[in-house]
């Protein structure tokens, strides 16, 4: 690397076959952000970079093993200073020789740091000199007790060879002025250091012949390592690279003009709408955008964005939407240096976000958080240093805005957008997220609200409950042309046409009759007009017809297609396979040679990311999939199928169809999009109305099923204290979605009559109370939330099973199970869930049968007697009245237990006969409950003895894998397959991977690509990045002195 070379080394070697030449570093090496971490021992891994000079991403303490035990670097400095008093002296001079010398090099070390630039021969020999004038026992003692002690206490060892100076004489001359402060000595240079002691290792000088005056005590040693963690904590880090250097100064220095033209009220605010020429650069250079397209400049320059208003933003499928979202973030976070959140629908949009923003906040300094399922922090850590982005889901989105106004902190987010707005109305998950939108419009007015969507049918509703301007554009990068087949014709959708449809052509393709038969539809002769040279969807109403339609088209195709990229399809069935454990889908193994595959939510998250992946690569060129994949990552194609005019049993809505519909067409790559609806005669008139209507309007949904959502909004408004008397909370609903369509929505009753009643029934539930007072007017005396209502609306738990989970957990804390996590696994398997599950009794049966006599006790407490099971297994009629959700959570519970003892996703599929995307669904659906019945018992005393055991089983049904997994999976779009892989290559926690090279992942890594690889590595350096920045402030904050401290100096002014 093009460093200088360093005079203390931090790194830990083994003692034997050192080695003391270094190779000549490639020129241009890039400086990593990030610390230096040790290997874990067996593991390989490539070259570790220079860690960055900025304090807040030094990962504090990460090398060692802590301050006791037999191997920690306390216990290694007793040992040294036993050793320095039989050595009389020599340990220390091998040490000050190894401190001061610029470093060394094992070969055959993978991590070892390269040479420093402009050290030439006659230098490597001069070092190597000065290191074969130390015995060789001294000296592999010295450096084995010395190399992993930090750096502060490195310069302490070097200073000790120094006789303390006489009472009042002044400070040797020289030292300073020759070496410069003792700070930095640790960036010291061959090159540039003037200091006799680095420059001539030959000759050591003589440590005093008294005992006393040249050894050191073992109890002082102690208390000096002790009390020297702190200034360790603050030890100057590596100096990055002069290359580096200057594009730091060059990003700080626009940077600071782009906050000052933010702050001007002039509209031209730089090259790339007021972001730093760097942002403009990685745009390119990660998502190959060489230029807008010219209605995302329209959009950018808005005045009413340049003004701080809300805006929402309507367009077409596949316009670019996204684009304009991440350059308003770029800009709060780098220009307006606030906190951001973006809301996302699904949490695999989630993760690949937060894969693909990672790549910039490295580059940019700011960090990525991801939450969804059980991940995120409530509050989030407030940083000092550097801005925080959150990627959430809707429910986690939420919770982060309820946290952030309990703390006082909403104004810290400066922005926040909101992809598919038309969630709001989409049920509890509209609900949820028209609750935080109302909460950030209420509680804070600096903070705005950007919401994108392709379906918006009444913008002017939701302009009026956010407030905000509307832009609004039919642009698409690809025409879209739209076709309905009937029999062998195929009509042009025209809305100008009478009938809606104008004929186009006859369908030309000779079937044979057991082809007919077999293929009525015509699917064949539609897919092989574009396959293999382009790409194909076809959307089923169904999962099981989704795998129908993949075999169909792969059995009838020509040999030909085997052909076309075979190797990676090769490739993709190992990858499979390495995801499945060895399994892989006997249909997927089928149809993936002809380069046709199904994608629906039966399979894994594995799967489906694989699938994708190959799909965009080209390797697929044909997905059979259900409509959830037109809602979820973006897969676009030149021809687009769909089946049939229906999702399972109900008609399409609009919005779908132009979900679906708006997939057609690669920006780039084709020049015109085609969909062909497939419909029977019958359905003619269906589907001509479905074509030609408007979209949908978007209602709230806060009353539905029974005003679920309106009781857990007055709630959460009571204990966060928005609104506590009964006309603040009225004046706060009157500006929901709800208040703006409450002509629409409510029949026979205001909106006033509708919130009594909601409030009405929490008191009676004992989640809120009155406190009135004989003065005070009903409207004005303030409400108060009782701890069940706190922890309800802490733990995001649905009203309609708050008072079932109490009481489960309070019969737990009578007969705990803690012989195994049965118990507490039944307590967190989610209540809506019970609902949809229908027992196979044989399994069931057999499944009860394996459990410990402790374990059958369970069910006895639960009042579900084993001869409930056996009978119903052996269809005999039960007479006896059985509590049916009990007993269907019973069962899943059953699941999630034999997965935790196997973790083997497709073991416990085929035993359970559930398919193994459904058992994955409900794994993490098990996770997010545990994650909010832990914050559910934070808030209740009485649950204390919860706390400790669910965040353990949180962790583990988060991850579901082995302990030496979890620190890899921790990576966002890291799966278990992935993880595998990676921990099989050498690459076993985090610093790993945060240190590799993209290059050496790929060769290491089997059927990983470049792009996967970079997106990894990116988003493990974020992820350690965080860790270290909230490891280092928490130092700090426990460091600082406290200004009420009794004795401490009062502020000026005070009294």
């Amino acid at each position: 690397m093009a460093e200088d070379g360093l005079a203390v080394r931090r790194k830990s070697r083994p003692g034997a076959a050192r080695k003391r030449s270094r190779a000549a570093p490639p020129p241009g090496a890039a400086c990593s952000p990030l610390p230096r971490k040790r290997p874990s021992p067996g593991g390989e891994e490539p070259p570790a970079e220079l860690p960055h000079s900025n304090d807040s991403e030094e990962d504090l303490f990460g090398d060692y093993d802590g301050s006791c035990g037999s191997h920690s670097w306390l216990a290694r400095g007793d040992d040294l200073g036993h050793k320095s008093l039989q050595d009389k002296g020599e340990g220390f001079q091998a040490a000050e020789d190894i401190l001061l010398q610029p470093g060394t090099e094992q070969e055959d070390h993978p991590c070892a740091p390269e040479t420093p630039a402009g050290l030439g021969a006659g230098q490597e020999d001069a070092l190597e000199l000065g290191e074969g004038a130390l015995p060789a026992g001294r000296q592999e003692a010295s450096e084995a007790a010395l190399d992993d002690l930090p750096s502060s206490q490195l310069l302490y060892f070097e200073q000790l060879k120094e006789p303390p100076p006489a009472p009042g004489a002044p400070p040797a001359p020289g030292r300073r002025s020759k070496c410069g402060s003792p700070s930095l000595a640790k960036t010291r240079t061959p090159s540039s250091s003037s200091c006799p002691a680095a420059e001539d290792r030959s000759q050591p000088p003589a440590l005093p012949s008294d005992s006393k005056g040249g050894s050191v005590n073992t109890e002082s040693l102690q208390a000096h390592l002790k009390s020297a963690l702190s200034g360790n904590a603050k030890a100057q880090t590596l100096q990055p690279s002069k290359t580096k250097q200057l594009q730091e100064a060059v990003l700080s220095k626009e940077l600071c003009v782009a906050r000052k033209a933010f702050e001007a009220p002039s509209a031209d605010r730089g090259p790339f709408y007021g972001l730093p020429s760097r942002v403009e650069e990685l745009f390119r250079q990660l998502r190959g955008i060489q230029a807008l397209y010219a209605w995302q400049h329209h959009c950018l320059t808005l005045e009413s964005l340049q003004q701080r208003r809300n805006l929402i933003y309507s367009l077409p499928t596949s316009g670019g939407k996204t684009l304009v979202a991440e350059v308003l973030l770029l800009q709060e976070l780098l220009c307006r240096q606030k906190d951001v959140l973006m809301i996302l629908p699904y949490v695999a949009i989630v993760q690949e976000k937060v894969r693909g923003l990672s790549s910039f906040g490295v580059e940019l300094d700011f960090l990525v958080e991801e939450y969804a399922g059980s991940k995120g922090r409530f509050p989030p850590l407030q940083r000092r240093r550097r801005k925080s982005l959150y990627i959430a889901t809707i429910e986690k989105g939420h919770a982060l805005v309820n946290s952030l106004i309990e703390a006082g902190r909403l104004p810290e987010l400066g922005l926040v957008v909101v992809d598919e707005l038309h969630m709001l109305g989409e049920g509890t998950r509209g609900a949820a997220l028209e609750m935080a939108l109302a909460k950030i419009l209420y509680s804070s007015k600096d903070t705005q609200i950007v919401g994108m969507s392709a379906t918006l049918s009444n913008v002017g509703e939701l302009q009026s409950f956010l407030r905000a301007e509307c832009y609004s554009s039919h642009f698409r990068p690809v025409e879209l042309k739209e076709y309905v087949k009937v029999g062998a014709s195929i009509y042009r959708v025209d809305s100008q046409a009478e009938g809606g449809f104008t004929f186009a052509r006859l369908l030309s393709f000779k079937y044979s009759s057991s082809l007919e038969r077999a293929d009525p539809d015509h699917i064949l002769a539609l897919v092989t007009e574009v396959i293999p040279q382009h790409s194909c969807l076809i959307f089923c109403p169904t999962k099981k017809n989704c795998e129908n339609v993949a075999v169909l088209v792969s059995k009838y195709l020509s040999r030909d297609f085997r052909a076309h990229r075979a190797r990676e399809k090769e490739q993709l069935l190992r990858s499979l396979r390495a995801a499945g454990s060895g399994s892989v889908c006997p249909v997927l193994k089928q149809t993936i040679p002809w380069g046709v595959a199904y994608h629906h939510s039966g399979l894994t998250s594995d799967e489906r990311r694989s699938i994708e992946e190959a799909y965009s690569a080209g390797v697929l060129c044909l997905l059979a999939c259900t409509a959830t994949l037109a809602a979820g990552v973006n897969l676009p194609a030149r021809r687009v199928i769909l089946r049939a005019p229906y999702v399972g049993r109900d008609l399409l809505k609009r919005t779908q169809y132009k979900q679906m519909v708006g997939r057609a067409g690669r920006a780039g790559i084709d020049c015109a999009g085609e969909s062909i609806l497939l419909l029977q005669e019958k359905d003619r008139h269906l589907v001509q109305e479905l074509v030609s209507s408007p979209l949908e309007n978007c209602y709230s949904n806060l009353l539905q099923e029974q005003a679920k959502g309106l009781q857990s909004l007055l709630l959460s408004l009571v204990g966060l204290k928005i609104a506590v008397t009964p006309e603040e909370i009225h004046s706060f609903i009157r500006g929901t979605l709800l208040g703006v369509q409450q002509q629409q929505l409510l029949k026979g009753k205001s909106l006033e009559e509708i919130t009594e009643e909601g409030l009405e029934s929490l008191v009676k539930e004992g989640l809120l109370q009155e406190s009135r007072s004989e003065k005070e007017h009903k409207s004005q005396s303030p409400l108060r939330v009782t701890p069940l209502g706190r922890a309800a609306y802490k733990g995001s738990i649905d009203l309609a099973h708050c008072r079932q989970l109490y009481r489960d957990l309070r019969r737990g804390l009578e007969g705990l199970l803690l012989e195994s996590s049965l118990h507490l696994l039944y307590l967190t398997t989610p209540y809506e869930l019970a609902a949809g599950c229908s027992p196979d009794w044989l399994i069931y049966l057999q499944q009860l049968s394996q459990l410990s006599a402790a374990e059958q006790r369970l069910l006895h407490s639960l009042g579900l007697p084993e001869s409930f099971i056996a009978r119903k297994a052996s269809g005999q009629v039960v007479s006896k009245a059985v509590d049916t959700a009990v007993v269907n959570r019973l069962y899943l519970t059953l699941v999630l237990y034999s997965l935790l003892k196997e973790t083997n996703l497709w073991s416990v599929a085929e035993k359970f006969s559930m398919s193994r995307g459904h058992v994955q669904s409900l794994l993490s659906s098990a996770a997010s409950f545990a994650s909010c019945v832990l914050h559910f018992c934070e808030e209740l005393d009485e649950f204390w003895v919860y706390k400790a055991l669910l965040a353990e089983l949180t962790k583990k049904l988060t991850y579901c894998v082995q302990p030496e997994l979890i620190p890899l999976m921790e990576v966002a779009g890291v799966q278990e397959a992935r993880a595998k892989q990676l921990h099989r290559a050498g690459y076993r926690t985090l610093a790993h991977l945060a240190h590799a090279q993209p290059a050496a992942l790929v060769s290491r890594v089997g059927l990983l690509s470049h792009r996967q690889a970079c997106q990894i590595v990116s988003s493990a350096k974020m992820l350690l990045s965080e860790k270290a920045e909230a490891l280092q402030e928490e130092v700090e904050e426990l460091l600082k002195v406290p200004t009420d401290a009794p004795g401490s100096p009062q502020p000026a002014g005070s009294s």
